[in-house]
């Protein structure tokens, strides 16, 4: 099977067929994975709920026609659901916290009808990349303390690395965010 073969319906072994491409793509979307989600136990259930998704589709007889593209999607699908799920517990919880609280109402509300999801989710994935693009110690203190909602003082005593750097690395890692950003937003965040 090729990097963009379809499942194959009516195939003779289709758990043979599945487990190929579990065995040819769990690297690569294991890294994919862990290179976005900072816990590897998150990661790990995001990566076999996405094979459990192929399962899944196989057995109601979806038709996949790139199991690679798929998967990849599906992996992105249950990052930002991940992250989405995170914040909300998070603004709930902290409702008091002015920066977490802008940049949900800088995103377009889910339940505001199917543009406004479309944008929202645009606006998350490019989000999520440019996270990606952030350098490693920027990314990783605003991960930790806007993801995952941890003090700044829990944070420095993991590490070792005094607060107020600390401080100055997200203050560099939200400007460099606002400023890649601010495209996507001036696009969709009218509507």
């Amino acid at each position: 099977m090729k990097d963009a073969a379809p499942l194959t319906r009516g195939a003779p072994d289709p758990d043979r067929q599945i487990a190929d491409v579990v065995e040819r793509e769990q690297v690569r979307l294991r890294r994919f994975i862990g290179r976005r989600v900072p816990d590897p136990r998150d990661a790990e259930d995001i990566l076999q709920d996405v094979f459990y998704k192929l399962v899944e589709a196989n057995r109601l007889l979806m038709p996949i026609d790139h199991v690679t593209a798929w998967l990849f999607r599906v992996a992105r699908n249950r990052i930002a659901d991940l992250f989405r799920s995170r914040r909300a517990n998070r603004l709930a919880d902290a409702a008091g916290s002015d920066e977490i609280v802008q940049l949900e109402e800088l995103l377009p509300s889910p339940d505001a009808g199917p543009d406004a999801l479309y944008a929202r989710n645009v606006m998350l994935d490019e989000l999520a990349v440019a996270v990606d693009e952030l350098p490693a110690d920027q990314r990783a203190v605003f991960l930790a303390h806007v993801v995952e909602g941890r003090s700044f003082k829990e944070i420095a005593a993991e590490t070792g690395v005094g607060i107020n750097t600390l401080l100055s690395r997200k203050h560099y890692a939200m400007r460099r965010l606002r400023a890649r950003l601010q495209s996507i937003y001036d696009e969709f965040g009218n509507r």
